[in-house]
């Protein structure tokens, strides 16, 4: 479901979507998105804040206190922080900044459906790479490996989104919340001791690095 004012955004989501498999809903304004999202199941909502006639702050909270579990996509503007911070305040799951590419996009509407898997079954597995999300554990080959908090959430990320191109700015928001410095290595030395931990004993490096686009966990 997409609730969204701007129809040019609208017509290349919806394509966009449509052609990569999804059944896709629109409505142009916070009222009517409302009735759609309440009078139909929808496994994602990608809702808008700056709405005609309700905004995206009320009818976040208006469809959990309605208890709609559909996952919630708030997009923001350009670093409006306390944005993100009061759409997850008011039940949102995860939020994007516009502009934004469809890759990002598409890899944040499966993460959020990939969540309501693991809520049912909290072991995240990729060839002999567990991760178990709720004692918060990972094993190759049975073989237990040590994870700071960082590193963990760094990894559930990739195991979430197998496949798929994980940039610089999507682990920021992900993982960190906010942007790093541009100069920084911060999220290079965390892959490079990730792979290192993961990769212990010849195993074979799951972790690919794209050159120019950032990184990519192998599907096996």
């Amino acid at each position: 479901m997409i609730i969204e004012d701007d129809r040019d955004l609208v017509n290349v989501l919806r394509r966009s979507l449509t052609e990569a498999g999804y059944a896709v809903d629109v409505a142009y304004d916070g009222e009517e998105g409302e009735i759609y999202a309440i009078s139909a199941p929808y496994d994602v909502i990608i809702l808008d804040i700056m709405l005609p006639h309700k905004d995206g702050f009320e009818v976040c909270m208006s469809l959990r206190q309605n208890k709609i579990n559909a996952r919630i996509l708030m997009l923001t503007a350009k670093d409006a922080v306390n944005d993100k911070v009061k759409g997850l305040n008011c039940g949102a799951d995860d939020y994007l900044t516009k502009p934004f590419d469809f890759s990002e996009l598409s890899a944040r509407i499966r993460t959020l459906l990939r969540r309501e898997i693991v809520r049912g079954v909290p072991i995240i597995q990729i060839g002999d790479l567990s991760l178990d999300t709720i004692k918060r554990e990972v094993t190759r080959g049975g073989v237990p490996i040590k994870l700071t908090a960082k590193e963990f959430g760094i990894l559930e990320y990739f195991m979430m989104n197998p496949g798929a191109v994980i940039n610089r700015k999507m682990l920021e928001e992900h993982v960190w919340n906010f942007a790093l410095n541009s100069e920084s290595n911060l999220i290079e030395a965390y892959i490079r001791r990730i792979r290192q931990k993961i990769n212990a004993n010849g195993k074979e490096d799951l972790i690919e690095t794209i050159r120019g686009s950032g990184y990519r966990l192998k599907q096996l």
